[in-house]
């Protein structure tokens, strides 16, 4: 079995995580390939020692490998997603954050759950990705240019709401006059839209969400839409600039520029393992039927 590590940062509480990992896959005789960065850092700290190859693009990954595991917090799966890209290799979080809705495998039953991935006794959650195209070419995100959870437009230094001006297929929807509004996959829906008021998608719902973020009008609900929809925005607002970011990733559109966004050809495989479902993660994640009174 060949095994791609990705992890974005390091914790002092992630160090007995990380080392039950790399025990796990060398006492099995894994190989293993490290995201670059995050292996000089496991130098420093002197987590590991043995020497390994490295991968630091995603033009260094490809169908040879079996699965990528990431070591962190959601953040951490939606970086390890502009690796995968379209090549299909599973992913599976190890959760070394906080909530963890993507990143399910907890250190207490790290090598229990690892040991399903090496018998392949897991199934495959296709996660659905958004593409953005803005007119006029932005090249910050050109490469980059999908999203796993949520495409996002907001105001930027200014306390003043922007217009989005909205269009599903071409046909006018709405002008939201809000802080921002938010195109969120059934990925993303337990994420910023959530927050925003936007209702929780199960994970193969063919669907996304438009929720405005703190919008003026009050009647201006969260919308779901079949995610065969092409969306298109134009922003407006008493700034020249306004914000964009596809998940963590943020950059500087001009007011007027056209975006337009829809679903990518190729999708996510993310690892489900039988204890830990989408559905248990949202009872015990969010504490669905947590009741102090029983």
């Amino acid at each position: 079995m060949k095994v791609a590590i990705f992890g974005q940062y390091y914790q002092n509480d992630t160090r007995p995580i990380i080392r039950d990992i790399f025990v796990f896959f060398n006492s099995n005789n894994v190989e293993l390939v490290i995201e670059e960065n995050f292996l000089k850092i496991l130098y420093k700290e002197e987590i590991v020692k043995k020497e390994y190859k490295t991968f630091s693009s995603y033009k260094d990954l490809d169908s040879s490998f079996d699965v990528l595991v990431s070591i962190g917090g959601d953040g951490t799966i939606l970086r390890a997603a502009t690796y995968v890209r379209d090549t299909g290799i599973p992913i599976i979080g190890v959760n070394a954050g906080r909530l963890g809705f993507l990143a399910k495998v907890q250190k207490e039953n790290i090598e229990t759950f690892l040991q399903l991935v090496l018998e392949n006794k897991y199934s495959i959650s296709k996660r659905t990705l958004l593409s953005l195209e803005l007119n006029p070419k932005n090249s910050e995100i050109e490469d980059l240019n999908f999203a796993m959870n949520e495409i996002t437009v907001s105001r930027k230094d200014t306390t003043s709401m922007i217009t989005i001006e909205t269009y599903l297929n071409g046909e006018y929807l709405n002008s939201y006059w809000a802080d921002g509004l938010i195109i969120s996959t059934p990925t993303g829906s337990t994420g910023y839209s959530l927050s925003c008021g936007g209702p929780v998608l199960t994970p193969d719902v063919k669907s996304l969400v438009i929720t405005p973020i703190a919008p003026h009008n009050l009647n201006a609900r969260p919308l779901v839409i079949t995610d065969t929809t092409t969306v298109e925005l134009r922003v407006s607002g008493r700034e020249e600039n306004y914000l964009v970011s596809l998940d963590s990733r943020i950059t500087s559109v001009s007011n007027n520029a056209i975006l337009t966004i829809k679903k990518t050809p190729f999708k996510i495989n993310m690892i489900e393992i039988d204890e830990e479902t989408f559905l248990k993660t949202l009872r015990k994640k969010l504490l669905w039927g947590e009741d102090k009174r029983n």
